[in-house]
């Protein structure tokens, strides 16, 4: 049961004559508990009135209609709150005038207070746990969560759009950064450190093998076969052809077929 309940109850006591003046009283303070200040009576707003935690003077005058203004105590949400007795059975409504929302909840009187024990705040209220968590739900939350949510989309970090164009860049800035490392022994480096600056496989480039090379560099192009710039500075290259013009082709006498000389073949 909510704290300050039984300081309340004691104050109002002495004014309690029938079982829903005590429904009302523990209505009211879970109203207090939960950040909302009671402001008067009536639908309409009275001069110089302030919130309050108290209940105000009359608010038990009609046992049939108990009519209670509230407002937060940030000032962002007014509720007014009506309980209507049809018979045995509490009808609250409750709506914000402003956002023109409007809530309700049905209580039987007899579930939550005990009309025999009134003089006894230890014996007056049964089924609390559920009855606060009722209110909770049906009264007060739905006045509050709008706003939670509200703050809570503001307050949440912006994600990336993944439909959104990556910023331009210069050209210059796309273009690899292009490593000629000298090692003799870096040979497979990069399957040892699949995550290091090193690209390539473990096949030794005789290009890059750290070696003297045969005087051939393959970023300088190939006439008739690869512009200038098409094979990065450095690069392993795997020569498709003759790299240069003078070399003689393939002699038909290098591989003979077999019994060539063979008079009976």
């Amino acid at each position: 049961m909510a704290a300050g309940l039984e300081l309340l109850y004691a104050s109002v006591a002495r004014s309690l004559s029938v079982p829903q003046d005590a429904l009302v009283c523990f209505v009211h303070w879970e109203m207090v508990v939960h950040g909302y200040r009671c402001l008067g009576t009536g639908d309409r707003a009275s001069e110089n009135e302030r919130k309050s935690e108290k209940l105000p003077v009359g608010w038990n005058s009609n046992k049939e209609l108990y009519s209670l203004r509230y407002k937060s105590q940030d000032d962002t949400s007014q509720i007014l709150l009506k309980a209507i007795m049809v018979e045995n059975t509490m009808i609250l409504n409750a709506m914000d005038p402003r956002l023109e929302q409007v809530v309700d909840l049905t209580l039987k009187v007899a579930d939550y207070v005990d009309g025999e024990r009134m003089d006894t705040f230890e014996n007056v209220y049964k089924n609390s746990a559920e009855l606060s968590a009722s209110l909770l739900c049906r009264i007060i939350s739905p006045f509050t969560a709008p706003k939670e949510r509200s703050r809570a989309v503001h307050e949440r970090p912006r994600s990336p759009d993944p439909l959104r164009m990556p910023p331009h860049r210069p050209h210059a800035d796309r273009q690899p950064n292009w490593l000629d490392p000298q090692d003799p022994f870096a040979a497979g480096g990069a399957d040892l450190d699949p995550f290091g600056p090193r690209g390539g496989g473990m096949m030794v480039d005789p290009l890059r093998s750290g070696f003297p090379r045969a005087g051939f560099d393959p970023s300088s192009g190939i006439p008739g076969r690869l512009p200038p710039g098409a094979v990065p500075p450095g690069a392993r290259f795997d020569p498709f052809g003759p790299v240069g013009s003078g070399r003689p082709g393939p002699d038909p006498d290098h591989l003979p077929p077999p019994g060539y000389d063979d008079m009976f073949m």
